[in-house]
């Protein structure tokens, strides 16, 4: 029978919140599912919104190791399932030498698990222990490498041709992640479970960030999710991430800030933004709505 790690979805949301992964329903539904139906999660969104987070999170909560690959254009089999020492074995080649052992009996040895170098995805298959595997970004390696996934997310198994097949000793929780750069493959979204995780809304960020920066008030958290939510509505080169949300938190915390006026805001939006032209934006529309920071002044006592 199988051992499953989850009991129910309300559990899966609750651990996530001791481990400070503050998730939706949606995002546990699709966690306990993932267990359950044994099938990786492709999780896709903006970047900045959480995604990688999530797999280090769950891997934290249920106390597993956390392999990740992290990919990139030009990523191959040799490095993300496995390659062959060469060095070990031109060594051993060498040795033979001297020792007068037959060819025969030096290749066995060549191909062993002595010369074997593990990469993340083969890592992962042959682990004993529970692991949580992230595939980072997949969206940038090349259709040709994305092939490379598809035996292992179908099966859980790869094939080493000196080696034979070897099958996973357990069920990792897989998480591959996306930003949409391109568009991934029909064969592979069908071995998926599919998440979209976008930017949270205003009370779930204030929760973020009350969560995540040590000693905020909850007036200036609501401040931060509000001001971040208007400037996710003007059209932006790139609009902020959860992450920068919270550089910026800890950044008025760092300066002293109780209250954020448009002056702090223009001065620190750096911090939010990462492109002079909606840098550039963003400070006129603070100083255009100097009244609307007012609403955040304390009233009187």
């Amino acid at each position: 029978m199988t051992d499953y790690r989850f009991e129910s979805v309300p559990e899966v949301r609750e651990g996530l919140r001791k481990v400070d992964y503050l998730s939706d329903e949606g995002i546990a539904g699709i966690v306990y599912l993932a267990d359950r139906l044994q099938k990786p999660i492709l999780v896709e969104g903006p970047a900045g919104t959480g995604k990688t987070q999530l797999a280090k999170s769950v891997a934290e909560m249920i106390g597993a190791r956390l392999i990740r690959l992290q990919c990139y254009e030009g990523l191959d089999e040799a490095k993300a399932l496995y390659e062959w020492n060469y060095k070990k074995q031109l060594l051993r080649i060498q040795a033979s030498g001297g020792e007068g052992d037959s060819w025969e009996t030096v290749e066995d040895d060549l191909f062993s698990d002595e010369f074997l170098l593990e990469r993340p995805l083969l890592e992962a298959i042959r682990a004993d222990e529970p692991v949580v595997l992230l595939i980072d970004e997949v969206d940038r390696v090349e259709v040709e490498t994305e092939a490379l996934l598809l035996e292992i997310l179908s099966d859980y198994q790869v094939s080493i041709p000196e080696l034979g097949t070897i099958t996973a000793k357990q069920i990792p929780l897989v998480f591959l992640t996306s930003n949409n750069t391109r568009e991934l493959s029909e064969a592979l979204k069908r071995r998926c479970l599919f998440l979209h995780v976008d930017y949270p809304d205003m009370d779930r960020e204030k929760e973020i960030v009350l969560t995540k920066v040590p000693d905020i008030t909850e007036n200036l958290a609501d401040q931060v999710a509000r001001i971040v939510r208007s400037l996710r509505q003007l059209e932006l080169k790139k609009a902020p991430s959860v992450s920068e949300t919270l550089d910026w938190a800890n950044t008025l915390m760092l300066l002293g800030v109780e209250q954020i006026d448009a002056d702090t805001a223009s001065d620190t939006a750096n911090i939010l933004l990462k492109y002079q032209s909606d840098i550039a934006k963003a400070v006129r529309e603070f100083a255009a709505d100097k009244q609307g920071f007012k609403q955040f002044a304390p009233g009187p006592k």
